[in-house]
């Protein structure tokens, strides 16, 4: 039993997965945490460049 614990300390192959799961986990939460803080203000400022696209005369 001790053995498999040794063994089983020292495996290496599933650390990458688990630092990009770690490393999306925190990337989604800092996503999340910035759309609720700006979210108001990025919502004005696409309906205003929206607006500004609807308006423009794309023909030459």
């Amino acid at each position: 039993m001790k053995s498999l614990m040794t063994r089983f300390a020292k495996e290496e192959s599933g650390l990458a997965l688990t630092e990009y799961l770690i490393l999306l986990g925190l990337l989604t939460g800092a996503v999340i945490i910035a759309v609720t803080l700006f979210g108001t203000n990025l919502a004005a400022s696409w309906t205003a460049w929206a607006n500004w696209v609807a308006g423009a005369d794309l023909n030459p």
